[in-house]
């Protein structure tokens, strides 16, 4: 019986809907013998050759370019066909049906590999590619990064991983890391010459270089994720204070319903902007407010604002200038601000932006500077708490206008991570990366300290090393765990 990954396996490559071409990608062991059943005649490698597909009664379906790519010289490392036809939906179906029926025909005996071809599953094709080692794993993942990719800069820094780029940083650290896995497993063995033997060799200087590197790789790491994962913006404000304005001014368009009954967002309205080349996801959300004419609808909509708080790898925390003086207000503001205290994670800032400066011409930024330190305080931050979102990250704008917006979206890159200037020379990358690298650091972190001790723990130092070098080898996957390879190609989708 063949295994889930010999039998070999037939899709349509191309995305549902019509269009000017479509392809059947076939791959698998041995596919010339369905090569000559489906077009009657052998295909020279890798030369496109004009043909008619016919169907069992030797009408064509359609005439197309047919494409074979003999293994291992081909992206999944099998023999590899392509049929490149127009691309309406019912003559792709019709192809692929035409190659399952030729190939359940072939001879059982003479043609054992062919008659268990199936259905690729999602991301199938690349999953090969990466199991005949055509591509690592964080290769493999670039390639569905690049199909995804919703900025210039994110689709150039896939493509670099695609090329190696990453990986190509990660098989530095893991060659320098065998290095010195090498020095001290040698060491064990031959006792007698210890700790003389290790600094022969500058066993610390060969670690403190490798934490070095670690730590620059680790910060590009996290500069390619940004540019893939993006950033989670939630605006969040009472009622009117100008929170669907200020999407609408961050997109450039009219998304949301802007008016000035309160109320008026009942729900999430979301959408992706572009920094740059970093994506922003903007969320406007229903006015926060504890209020009698609260309807049960829009009391739905603030505690799905809150969730979306809850989710945010930023908060704009909006406040209305011209109800600075409103007692009020500024109550119900307070109050908003020590939920968030609650609800907000420590690593996330909570920007606050004063908005409507266009109609509070009589108000400076040190009022409202003044303001947003008042409400701090009404939170109960000491300049010995965590730094207050409100000192360090305060803005005046008006949404109206567009006056303030670009020191806004310079301040949301600023306060996720990202360093500015170009995003030239970056790689794509992924948060399970950036996890990755942090368990590295941990464990080298350790090795560290037992290389240091006064008398040097050399068995952990080894260990520590040893699982060093397997969170690294889970990025490329040479270590990977069946079920970690199942979540990465299960989101690709079906063809590719």
């Amino acid at each position: 019986m063949l295994s889930q990954h010999d039998a070999p396996i037939i899709a349509i490559a191309t995305a549902p809907g019509r269009g000017a071409v479509g392809i059947v990608r076939l791959s698998g062991k041995g596919l010339a013998p369905v090569v000559q059943a489906l077009c009657g005649r052998s295909l020279k490698p890798r030369e496109a050759t004009y043909l008619p597909i016919p169907d069992a009664n030797g009408t064509p379906i359609d005439h197309v370019l047919a494409l074979h790519f003999p293994g291992p010289n081909s992206y999944t490392g099998e023999d590899v066909l392509e049929l490149q036809a127009h691309g309406g939906p019912v003559v792709l179906q019709l192809l692929l049906a035409r190659c399952l029926s030729v190939a359940a025909q072939l001879d059982a005996e003479q043609r054992p590999l062919l008659r268990g071809l199936r259905l690729a599953q999602p991301g199938e094709f690349t999953q090969r590619a990466f199991l005949n080692h055509k591509l690592d794993l964080a290769q493999a993942e670039a390639v569905a990064d690049l199909i995804d990719a919703s900025t210039e800069a994110a689709a150039r820094s896939a493509s670099r991983s695609l090329a190696g780029a990453f990986s190509t940083e990660i098989h530095q650290l893991r060659d320098a890391l065998i290095h010195l896995r090498m020095l001290v497993e040698a060491t064990l063995d031959f006792p007698e010459e210890d700790i003389d033997f290790l600094k022969q060799a500058d066993a610390q200087g060969q670690l403190d270089r490798l934490q070095a590197n670690l730590l620059r790789v680790t910060q590009q790491t996290r500069q390619g994720a940004l540019l893939r994962e993006g950033i989670r913006v939630v605006i969040a404000g009472q009622p009117n204070a100008g929170k669907s304005s200020l999407l609408n001014a961050l997109a450039g368009a009219e998304l949301a319903i802007v008016t000035p009954i309160a109320g008026t967002t009942r729900d999430v309205v979301q959408q992706t902007i572009q920094i740059e080349g970093v994506p922003l996801h903007v969320i406007d959300t229903a006015g926060l407010r504890d209020h009698p004419d609260v309807d049960e609808v829009e009391r739905i909509g603030i505690a799905r604002a809150w969730d979306q708080i809850g989710q945010a790898d930023a908060v704009l925390f909006l406040h209305d200038l011209t109800r600075q003086s409103d007692d009020a207000y500024q109550t119900a503001d307070a109050d908003i601000g020590a939920t968030l205290q609650q609800t907000v994670a420590a690593h996330v800032p909570v920007l606050h932006v004063w908005n409507k400066a266009d109609a509070s011409e009589g108000v400076s930024a040190d009022i409202a500077t003044s303001q947003a330190l008042a409400e701090s305080k009404a939170q109960g931050e000491t300049a010995s708490d965590r730094p207050s979102a409100a000192t360090r990250l305060t803005l005046r704008l008006s949404a109206k206008t567009g006056d303030g917006l670009p020191a806004l979206r310079e301040h949301l890159l600023q306060v996720v991570g990202w360093q500015g200037g170009s995003a030239e020379g970056l790689y794509m990358a992924r948060e399970r990366h950036v996890q990755a690298l942090r368990e590295v650091d941990a464990h080298l972190h350790q090795a560290n300290a037992c290389l240091q001790a006064r008398i040097p723990a050399l068995d952990l130092l080894a260990e520590e090393l040893r699982l060093s070098q397997n969170a690294l080898n889970t990025i490329t996957g040479e270590f990977s765990s069946d079920d970690l390879l199942g979540v990465i190609f299960s989101s690709f989708c079906i063809g590719k």
